[in-house]
């Protein structure tokens, strides 16, 4: 299917019990979730019968899974603590995705906090993070994919143009790919509402990475400005990017085969993710 479109999919009550219907009830072609606290470091090790319901699902719906790390990961941190279990939770998530058939597991670029760790802290990067991938890549487990931040706080990679250095970081391992999300580009400077904005992105991430490492997209809207460094999701069309960029995005030759999940306020329910896949496919049967 060219660009699966799905959204970020909630787990409580258990992986397949809940993922799977809301998956269905949000019409969604791709799933994304956490396998641990998005906002913690406890990593649970998840009930087996749960991970086989959801890998045997997603194969039978034909969903591509994919695992978002802890949104506490940080690979460049001055703190050495916080860099050992930013390594533990990849590790964990790349496990975990190997148990629930996950396509690959999605981590934030990190930052280096402080202006004196800058100079260390892609160093610091490489020494982290080239172990994860050769054992990642050597047992075929998911892909790892960098996500560029929303700017601010020294972060290792924000704009698209930024992703050249992190990954001759790591030698340009061919384990590690790239997540882009509309929301944290806009807000990092790249003004996607310009008629041809999103386009003009894209193609700068294609030459600075190639087309192969672009491997999944999120798809968001922002509540702020255009280069805000504030990563806010809104509902697509409804935040300061619009409708008329996700359009230029889901028209774009990079992104053929590339799945599209959002991020976006839902209701108590799936129905605001609902709206925003509806709304997609629609844009996407007007791109093709």
């Amino acid at each position: 299917m060219s660009r699966p479109i799905g959204s970020h999919t909630r787990t409580s009550g258990g992986l397949a019990r809940a993922a799977l219907p809301y998956a269905d009830a949000a019409g969604s072609e791709a799933v994304q979730v956490y396998v641990s606290n998005s906002r913690g470091w406890a990593l649970p090790p998840g009930d087996p019968k749960q991970d086989t319901l959801f890998r045997d699902g997603c194969g039978e719906r034909g969903l591509p899974a994919y695992i978002h790390a802890s949104l506490l990961v940080n690979l460049g941190s001055p703190t050495e603590q916080t860099v050992t279990r930013s390594v533990e939770t990849l590790e964990h998530a790349l496990r975990r995705g190997a148990a629930i058939g996950a396509t690959a597991v999605v981590y934030h670029a990190g930052s280096s906090v402080d202006p004196a760790h800058d100079d260390k802290a892609l160093h610091q990067l490489r020494e982290a993070l080239l172990p994860l991938l050769d054992v990642a890549a050597a047992r075929g487990l998911p892909k790892l994919l960098v996500e560029p931040s929303a700017g601010g706080g020294r972060s290792l990679a924000s704009k698209v143009q930024d992703l050249g250095p992190y990954l001759a970081a790591v030698e340009d391992h061919p384990w590690l790919g790239v997540c882009f999300d509309t929301c944290h580009a806009w807000a990092a400077g790249h003004d996607l509402a310009r008629p041809g904005g999103m386009t003009e992105t894209l193609d700068a991430l294609v030459a600075t990475v190639g087309r192969e490492r672009l491997m999944l997209i999120h798809a968001n809207d922002s509540k702020d400005e255009c280069g805000s460094t504030r990563d806010r999701h809104e509902t697509i069309g409804a935040g300061r990017i619009g409708t008329a960029a996700f359009a230029e995005l889901l028209a774009h030759p990079a992104t053929a085969g590339i799945p599209v999940i959002v991020e976006t306020p839902t209701a108590p329910l799936h129905e605001g993710h609902a709206a925003d896949i509806a709304l997609l496919k629609g844009l996407r049967l007007s791109a093709a």
